[in-house]
């Protein structure tokens, strides 16, 4: 079970973009990478395709190390880390480490 997943809201905690929030919008977990959405852009010199009609430099957001980045609570509205729990049925979640309640959607 990873710690950030999927549509989670993160935090980043270090680098030019600290302190902002976005969606997860993809992860990599063999390169432990994560694409976030409004965070870490690129510029990509971008020749014209059958894709895209106009060439030129393109903005896009760049994957960044999980390690830079925290889960927000839905609950608390806060960056903590992340605690597994086991429910009684047996199915581990993941939760908050500050307020205690569960993040994952049950």
């Amino acid at each position: 079970m990873s710690r950030v997943k999927k549509d989670d809201l993160v935090m980043v905690i270090s680098g030019k973009d600290r302190g902002k929030k976005g969606k997860v919008l993809k992860t990599y977990p063999s390169e432990k990478k994560v694409i976030v959405e409004g965070v870490n852009f690129t510029k990509k010199h971008q020749r014209p395709t059958n894709q895209y009609r106009e060439g030129g430099i393109i903005e896009r957001e760049s994957p960044i190390y999980v390690s830079k980045v925290m889960v927000v609570c839905p609950n608390c509205d806060k960056p903590t880390r992340i605690a597994h729990k086991i429910l009684e049925n047996g199915e581990k979640v993941r939760a908050c480490k500050k307020c205690g309640e569960i993040i994952d959607k049950v």
